[in-house]
Formats: structure tokens, sequence, C-alpha cells
């Protein structure tokens, strides 16, 4: 694996949990920090490190290392000024990288002023991702890369029985294919040549323009 991360996820509930359990899982050091008793003995059952404070306490995140880890991600419930002060004090305390889930858009803004350095916002993510698998057929997974371009995970139909040389995806759609995996795979092949034949339920990975999407039918 990459080398071993140390992280601090603030407020453990659905994403900030969620978030916590993904990244023990890939391996790394977890801090978790909630102020109520309830989810911080929830959260035991998940990562060994975890502690009941206040996360807008400054001087409670210096105790506990949080300025010395790699990333500190942020996920404060409902409290929109518990968020943005918890930000300007991780920035205040100079962690490398701090990651927040906005509630708004108005919201966004501000984390973005405090120097966020990556800003998510779930629910207008995830309705991007509906909107796109249900408007793209053949789309499984959809991932905004910014500057207009996108990592697209596609499942095969059509291009059944074609190779990669005869679909010219670049010169077509803008669309290069970074990986293939076989419907019977369980590992993907990177950087697959132009001559791989493609069969139904084969996942292929693109990367290329966000409005070539609306033009492929794979």
């Amino acid at each position: 694996m990459a080398n071993k991360l140390e992280v601090g996820v603030i407020g453990l509930g659905k994403f900030g949990m969620g978030m916590a359990e993904a990244l023990v899982e890939l391996g790394h050091s977890v801090v978790g920090v909630d102020k109520l008793e309830s989810k911080v003995s929830a959260a035991r059952e998940i990562m060994p490190q975890v502690f009941q404070a206040d996360g807008t306490d400054r001087t409670a995140l210096q105790q506990l290392g949080f300025d010395q880890f790699d990333y500190v991600v942020v996920s404060s419930g409902h409290s929109m000024e518990a968020s943005i002060l918890i930000t300007l004090n991780l920035k205040e305390l100079e962690v490398p990288h701090v990651w927040v889930k906005a509630m708004s858009e108005d919201h966004e803004k501000i984390l973005h002023k405090l120097g966020a350095d990556f800003v998510v916002f779930p629910e207008r993510f995830v309705a991007r991702q509906l909107a796109h698998r249900i408007g793209v057929p053949g789309l499984v997974q959809y991932l905004p890369l910014g500057g207009g371009m996108t990592l697209q995970e596609l499942v095969v139909k059509e291009w059944d029985g074609k190779s990669l040389r005869d679909l010219d995806l670049t010169n077509k759609y803008g669309l290069q294919v970074v990986a293939v995996k076989g419907h019977d795979d369980t590992e993907y092949s990177f950087v697959p040549g132009a001559d791989k034949i493609l069969s139904e339920g084969d996942l292929l990975v693109t990367i290329g323009a966000e409005d070539s999407l609306s033009e492929i039918e794979p």
C-alpha cells in the first residue's frame, strides 16, 4: 500500500464514521473526535483511538495531536458555525490537508475562503452520480476531476466483440481507456493494448471530457 497516513476525523456521524471506517480498512491510522459519548462509544468498534472532545476547542485539538496529522476530515453534523470554527482552527494549526463536508452552497463558499483544501457537498455529489447513471447507458461510476474532465467506469454491452482499436475512443470521443476488468476477473488490467477485444459485461475505466458521456453507448 501507499505510505501509511495519520488522519483525524472530527464529527462521527454517518459521513465521518464512513470516512473513518474506510480509512482504517485501507490501513491508515485514524483518530476520531466527537462531542457525544454515544458516538464515541460506537466508533470504538471501528478505530482504536477515539476521544470525546469539542472540535471547536483549538487547545483540545492540539493536545490530541491534530496539528501533527497529514489530513483532518471535518464532518460536524448540522452545525455550520461549528464546521467553520473547526476549519479555521485547523488552518491556524497549519494542518497540511483539511477536508470538510459542506451543508449548503453558501457554507461551501465560506469554507473555500477559509482555505479548506477540499470541500465535498455529499448531496450534490450523489445527485450528479445518479443523474449520470440514468442519462448514460452503461455508466457504473462517475467521478468529476475538474476542468470538465471525469473518470468513468463503464460496463460493455454494445461494444461486445470489438477491440479498442476498432472503437477508436480517443479520436471519436476524447476518451482514454486506462484499465479493463473482464466480467470473470477479480482485478483490473491497466493500460490495455489497442488490440484488446472487449466482451459483454467487461468494465472499462476511462478518463475524458464530461461532455462526451452523452455521445457514447458502450
